[in-house]
């Protein structure tokens, strides 16, 4: 079943949905219905130069426990170089520009993070269900960074961007490091990619998933911690 979000503000059980994921249509992208959402693991993913809005909740859920990250050997290299700086929540905006604008993204046609989700997100930043990693370089230039929603022990990511080789894998490095040092739990993925698999990523079933954003118990973001 597909369901059409025009006819309430709430969301049917995802276990209801299309075995596919394509969850529902419709709707809007106010914050309050994003709190909602998020946690149930449904998330707004269409061209956003197009309508209806169009929205996800897969039954399968492909995430990267914090204390199964892979660190390859030449990250681990990069790493210990010193070359880069992550910090946490720290240039919220930057990180979710950085993620609409990297490699031209912004100009495509089917490109979905567009100007009316970009400040959605920022006031979801703003009443602390955002969060974001940036990266810098040497001359403190912001060059990868990724966001998301948080949800007790979880991250959902939403997106990263790189402008210099490695940047984004430095930040989902720095974020479940963080997460495991501060008792969070796993990074939703949304979606499956071969890079993401190679640096731990595996599946779990939807009602996992749930019991961890719902019912874990929140953690520091602070980056000093």
């Amino acid at each position: 079943m597909i369901f059409d979000l025009n006819r309430s503000d709430g969301f049917p059980d995802p276990r209801f949905g299309h075995s596919s994921g394509f969850y529902a249509v419709g709707g809007d992208l106010s914050p309050e219905r994003l709190i909602k959402a998020y946690p149930m693991g449904i998330f707004p993913y269409f061209a956003f130069r197009q309508k209806p809005i169009i929205w996800w909740a897969p039954q399968e859920r492909f995430v990267i426990y914090a204390d199964e990250i892979h660190v390859s050997h030449s990250m681990r290299n990069l790493l210990n170089k010193g070359t880069y700086e992550c910090t946490i929540n720290e240039d919220f905006e930057g990180a979710i520009e950085g993620c609409a604008l990297a490699d031209g993204r912004m100009g495509e046609e089917f490109a979905w993070l567009g100007p009316e989700l970009m400040d959605v997100w920022c006031e979801l930043n703003r009443r602390g269900f955002a969060k974001s990693v940036e990266v810098w370089n040497k001359a403190d230039e912001l060059v990868g960074g990724l966001y998301g929603f948080v949800s007790g022990g979880v991250f959902i990511g939403e997106s990263m961007f790189s402008l210099e080789p490695s940047a984004s894998k430095l930040a989902l490095i720095h974020l479940a490091r963080h997460m495991q040092k501060n008792g969070g739990i796993f990074i939703d993925c949304q979606l499956k990619t071969n890079h993401l698999e190679s640096m731990g990523a595996r599946f779990i079933s939807y009602d996992e998933y749930l019991d961890k954003t719902l019912n874990s118990a929140a953690i520091c973001w602070d980056s000093k911690y």
